[in-house]
């Protein structure tokens, strides 16, 4: 009877005019669509504290409304602590592989095992032909299958997380490889993206640049921005050229910064220049929606993982806010193009978790604003919401801090409210690392899913599992 349903919903589509399979509201049988999103280093911890940010503590973000949830073992296949690199690939390939290692087989190693040197120099990489295979990826199926592809990131798209969906390579910081593999027709292109990912919206361009640039990080003198340019894809460098992008422009590549993208912190506060995840993530769909076989989109909110490890806080919590922004563009857009997203999964999870907690007995603290520092404050009683709970020293101490981290004074002294609610203080560490160096955590991670076959994810999952109920739902 199903399958009666289903083709008879088939041939009613096919009889109206200008109605792509895409945005039909029909059922298939298997999802058109899938969006993951992936929030770097959003450990639940993260994810507690930037409800209360946002919302206070009885509040909620659009990720806490995601009606199937599941919890995510991240470790990798050498170490009880994941890095980004084979966490992500994890979930884009299915195999378990060594940390710093891009979308290759569990035997990869990312250094010479005889000399422990990385198989890296400077951002050109020094992998040996012998180490390891590359393994197909869930965007590399969806690209043999004739869907839409896209990558949004904040990051360098060339950085780890991105680079797993489209590359393969021993050592994650071989970005000048990476680069050249994403860009069609060109030296080293990876042949399995076929015609070329359809929307490429990130940091980076420094990685894209011929070595004669300011500012280029490459070391020959390939203009890659060229070469994309001639393969057809038009090329937005600010917010303003991205803004007059439409969905006419089938390949579009955005690339709006040397390096990583702004904090959003810092992006509001200069918001002509370059545009938010949500808007990367809105105008990503209009794109990639005309494709009537369906489409495969990667966003990564990147940067709460950067601010995680400088222990600066606040960045951490409204980057995790512009995370959530962005699930919530996507829910809202495609249930207009797929009503009741009948055909589309949208899945949203971490790669791993980092040492912030949340210390002490706090009073509630509601969420914060320009005069309420909130979860960010520090840390009050909750006999009554106003006497300062204080150290073994007698000093106060913050709601939030890390496991390890660079600031770890060897004296403390007294904090105040407006100091440590700062865009860039940096929380204080119980272990002392160097300047920018916290590190991740292992816990295990939220994942939530909506749409279709989002009920098959419950319980504790491995990530390469993640990988395995994705393919399945989406039929590759």
């Amino acid at each position: 009877m199903k399958r009666k349903v289903f083709l008879w919903g088939a041939f009613a589509a096919l009889s109206i005019a200008g109605l792509s399979a895409c945005s039909s509201t029909t059922e298939a049988p298997v999802a058109k669509n899938v969006i993951f999103f992936l929030g770097d280093g959003m450990g639940l911890t993260t994810m507690t504290a930037a409800r209360i940010y946002k919302a206070g503590e009885d509040g909620e973000l659009t990720m806490d409304t995601l009606p199937e949830t599941a919890f995510i073992k991240t470790y990798s296949n050498d170490a009880q602590v994941t890095d980004s690199a084979p966490s992500m690939a994890a979930y884009m390939t299915g195999v378990k592989m060594n940390n710093e290692v891009v979308s290759m087989s569990a035997d990869t190693s990312a250094y010479d095992k005889n000399t422990f040197a990385s198989y890296v120099s400077g951002a050109d990489s020094t992998c040996p032909s012998t180490n390891g295979t590359a393994v197909p990826t869930m965007l590399e199926k969806a690209k043999t299958a004739g869907l839409a592809t896209g990558v949004v990131t904040t990051t360098r798209i060339t950085h780890a997380t991105p680079a797993t969906t489209y590359a393969h390579i021993c050592h994650r910081d071989g970005e000048n490889a990476i680069a050249a593999q994403l860009v069609p027709n060109g030296s080293g292109y990876n042949s399995a993206l076929g015609a070329g990912v359809d929307v490429i919206l990130g940091g980076g361009l420094a990685y894209f640049q011929p070595k004669t640039t300011t500012g280029s990080k490459r070391t020959d003198t390939r203009d890659l921005v060229a070469e994309f340019k001639t393969a057809g894809y038009k090329f937005v460098a600010n917010k303003t050229e991205f803004d007059a992008a439409t969905a006419s422009d089938k390949k579009l590549v955005g690339l709006f910064t040397p390096s990583h993208m702004s904090y959003d912190l810092d992006r509001i506060a200069n918001a002509a220049n370059e545009p938010s995840l949500a808007d990367m993530t809105s105008k990503a769909i209009d794109i990639l929606k005309s494709n009537n076989r369906g489409m495969f989109l990667m966003v990564e909110g990147g940067r709460i993982d950067h601010a995680l490890h400088e222990t600066t806080a606040r960045k951490a919590l409204q980057d995790t806010v512009a995370f959530d922004d962005a699930i919530k563009t996507a829910i809202d857009k495609m249930n207009i193009i797929d009503p009741g997203l009948k055909n589309t999964l949208i899945v949203v999870t971490a790669d791993h978790d980092h040492t912030l907690v949340l210390n002490g007995y706090s009073a509630l603290t509601g969420k914060t604003t320009d005069t309420n520092p909130g979860v960010l404050g520090l840390l009050r009683s909750y006999i009554d919401g106003i006497t300062l709970s204080t150290d073994a020293g007698g000093n106060p101490f913050t709601i939030i801090g890390f496991g390890n981290g660079e600031n770890r004074p060897a004296t403390r002294t007294a904090l105040t409210d407006a100091t440590v609610f700062g865009a860039t203080y940096h929380q204080e560490a119980a272990i002392p690392m160097a300047l920018g160096s916290e590190t991740h955590g292992g816990g295990d991670v939220f994942l939530g899913a909506i749409g279709k076959g989002a009920e098959k994810f419950t319980g504790v999952l491995v990530n390469t599992e993640v990988f395995g109920l994705i393919r399945g739902i989406f039929g590759l």
